[in-house]
């Protein structure tokens, strides 16, 4: 969330820079300001209470050593207590009214990003490798999928509805592999430290990245909503050090992990909710990095670089789009997706999105580390796919499919799967 510090000094700088966005946040700002002002002038009227009850005591201490009577001056003191007591529980209104307030407000952008209201305003950052030239007719990964017998979607939905996978034979092996073949990659060659986190996280946790309670309906709450499955790796890794002081030598921190992702929303009617583009479970391998301010941005920027490493190693065309303000997503400062081309599709599908919160996602779980001056500090937190599976599958098998009908396994990807080829 938002340091109320900067919406109580430059509220006109807050509301002009959230307007880019797209949302109209200025009355939940002019809200927020009413009741900071009020918490603040209660909590001022409470310590004013508090050292006047405590002057008075010791007014009565004296007088009683001196075997003077006390009786107006202790029936002064017990109505102030109950003054008091009325005061702390308006504060702590106030309190918790704010922070609903802040938890609503979503980041400011970066000043470096586009200014648009859409996807149409993002910009592209670079391309890298040759869309494939398939002989003979392009198949999409639906397809290929059955006619390979790499996944059965009709079974999927009979266990478990629409929206929903079942990887089979070479279709399941094929899965495993790019899963492996990523974790190895991050941890190897790329310094990250490999997380098996529980699925299952914690209502505070959520809140901590910022999925709650923005967007509660999405997810799927159990336990009365005090615990959710993980919509991705994100939730329960950032939050491994949430109300923790970190030291500076620790940092940055940079881990990785593979988990399944759960989402209600499944994209509306039409081409991109055909097959596994867009689906409530899916697999997903994640990079989450903890660092210092002064070098967040310089570590996005290398965040972006390792998950591009998964597409180049793959030789799959991709090319990095910069998110403008009003395609940002709600705790992000700045954004970078990085989207696979699909032949089926005919079109980019998002296999990745690095992600800066800066101090965002710290003061919502109050995980800070010791600066050099000896001063707490907020944490700057980024994440990023490295890579998101479906598209990733449906990009593969659609990329490296074959005239003659078998489709290709990438030279990399090999040792992991096994064969060269899946027919």
């Amino acid at each position: 969330m938002l340091d109320i510090r900067l919406i109580r000094e430059k509220p006109d700088f807050v509301r002009e820079r959230l307007a880019t966005r797209g949302a109209d946040d200025a009355e939940k700002i002019d809200e927020l300001l009413k009741v900071d002002a009020d918490r603040r002038k209660t909590e001022t009227e409470l310590q004013q209470l508090q050292a006047e009850r405590n002057r008075l005591s010791k007014e009565i201490g004296a007088k009683k050593s001196k075997g003077a009577a006390t009786a107006d001056l202790g029936a002064e003191v017990k109505k102030i207590g109950q003054k008091i007591v009325d005061l702390e529980q308006r504060a702590g209104d106030f309190d918790e009214r704010q922070r609903n307030l802040l938890l609503e407000i979503p980041n400011v952008p970066h000043e470096s990003i586009p200014i648009g209201k859409d996807a149409s305003a993002n910009r592209l950052v670079r391309e890298w490798g040759n869309k494939p030239e398939i002989g003979g007719e392009v198949l999409d990964h639906v397809a290929l999928g059955e006619k390979l017998k790499l996944l059965d979607l009709e079974r999927a939905t009979k266990l478990s509805g629409s929206g929903f996978i079942c990887f089979t034979g070479a279709g399941a092996r094929l899965e495993r592999a790019l899963i492996n073949f990523m974790i190895d990659l991050h941890t190897r060659e790329h310094g990250y430290t490999e997380v098996a986190p529980p699925f299952l996280v914690r209502r505070d946790c959520m809140i901590g990245t910022s999925q709650l309670p923005k967007f509660e309906s999405d997810m799927y709450g159990l336990e009365n909503g005090e615990l959710f499955l993980a919509p991705t790796a994100e939730v329960p890794v950032t939050n491994l050090y949430r109300e923790e002081i970190l030291a500076l030598s620790d940092l940055p921190k940079k881990f990785v992990a593979y988990t399944p992702c759960f989402r209600r929303e499944a994209g509306s009617a039409g081409r991109e909710t055909r097959g596994i583009i867009r689906v409530h479970q899916f697999d997903k391998v994640e990079m989450v990095k903890i660092t210092v301010a002064e070098k967040s941005h310089e570590e996005l920027e290398s965040l972006v670089t390792d998950a591009e490493r998964v597409l180049q190693l793959l030789e799959l065309p991709y090319r990095v789009i910069e998110l403008c303000t009003g395609d940002l997503g709600f705790g992000s400062a700045k954004t970078y997706d990085i989207e696979v081309w699909s032949p089926g599709q005919a079109a980019y599908l998002e296999v990745s999105s690095c992600s800066n919160f800066e101090e965002y996602q710290a003061r919502r779980m109050n995980l800070r580390y010791k600066g050099a001056d000896g001063k707490n500090k907020f944490a700057h937190t980024l994440n990023g796919s490295g890579l998101a599976l479906p598209r990733l599958f449906a990009a593969l098998i659609e990329n490296f499919q074959q005239p003659d009908g078998p489709i290709r396994i990438p030279e990399k990807l090999q040792p992991y799967f096994g064969t060269s080829e899946i027919r």
